[in-house]
């Protein structure tokens, strides 16, 4: 019989924080593997409702241009909303799932959806795709990408880059790799490796700003090493569990006394469901404040250390 490890309070906080499986974590309480199996998703929804509301409720207007402004403080990258990516979360192969979760690395995952800000806190996520399914795909699927699109987020209004007034006002945008489609609020990098120099600018800068939901996602599978093995439970656990790691590292940094200098504005009020109707944004729009970004990184808005850095 395993020793009650007296820093976990209960079987769900050492299962997030270990990834152990439920008989061993059973041993080490002394109770019963069906009882830490109700403990586990309980716990772990229970954690998401207390916390989701103060520390990962939807950004209001006012929230996003604060974010832009970080982001352009610490990143160079001007009327920046956030970092976009997926990251796959994997899982042992649940009875009956067909090919639905077996996604192109050979594994079965869940997929988790995020926007990152500039002061590595999740601001938006989305648990749940399926691993066949692109990270474009469960973008669009996904209540966010839906309301990018229909243009229903609450964005800050356009406005000019710094510096650069004659270009005019310009969208705010979220930034990805080259997985996600272009739009006139996300950007992508340029595609191939022989581009011309302004374009390799562009990527380097919106490289340097993606940076951001990488190393977020490293912290996430440093604290919480459930990330580190196969979790062997069902979907829907797998969901809550991630769903309450996410919540609680921006617990995490917001009540820390390093994060609270960095982030003084970190209390955030929720948001009303996002409103979704049809709509499609220009891809000549998209591909004009992309041309717009990337003339102004080698002009007005060029740091000093970026051609050194080109691939």
């Amino acid at each position: 019989v395993y020793p009650c490890p007296a820093s976990y309070e209960s079987p769900a906080t050492l299962y997030l924080a270990t990834g152990d499986s439920f008989r061993t974590i059973a041993n080490s309480f002394r109770v019963g593997v069906s009882t830490v199996s109700i403990i586990v998703p309980e716990v772990a929804a229970a954690i998401w409702d207390c916390l989701v509301e103060e520390f990962m409720a939807v950004p209001t207007t006012e929230e996003w241009k604060s974010i832009a402004e970080t982001f352009e403080a610490k990143w160079n990258f001007p009327l920046c909303c956030g970092a976009l990516d997926g990251k796959h979360v994997v899982l042992k192969a649940p009875p009956k799932s067909g090919s639905m979760l077996y996604n192109y690395k050979g594994t079965y995952s869940l997929v988790l959806l995020t926007v990152v800000d500039a002061n590595y806190c999740f601001r938006v996520i989305d648990v749940g795709g399926y691993g066949r399914t692109s990270d474009g795909g469960i973008l669009a699927n996904s209540t966010f990408g839906q309301a990018l699109r229909a243009g229903t987020l609450p964005l800050p209004a356009d406005q000019t880059l710094p510096g650069a007034d004659h270009r005019g006002p310009q969208p705010h945008a979220f930034v990805a790799d080259e997985a996600f489609p272009l739009r006139k609020n996300l950007m992508r990098p340029f595609p191939g490796r022989n581009i011309p120099r302004e374009q390799n600018i562009f990527n380097y800068r919106l490289s340097r700003a993606r940076t951001v939901v990488e190393d977020v996602f490293g912290i996430l599978s440093s604290q919480w090493r459930m990330y580190r093995r196969a979790m062997e439970v069902r979907v829907d656990v797998a969901e809550k569990c991630v769903k309450a790691t996410c919540v609680l590292h921006n617990f995490l940094r917001h009540t820390s006394t390093t994060a609270r200098a960095n982030n003084p504005t970190a209390e955030v009020e929720p948001l009303p469901g996002l409103g979704i109707v049809a709509a499609n944004y220009s891809g000549r729009e998209a591909i004009r404040v992309r041309e717009v970004f990337t003339s102004y990184f080698s002009a007005e808005g060029a740091v000093p250390w970026q051609d050194s850095r080109l691939s």
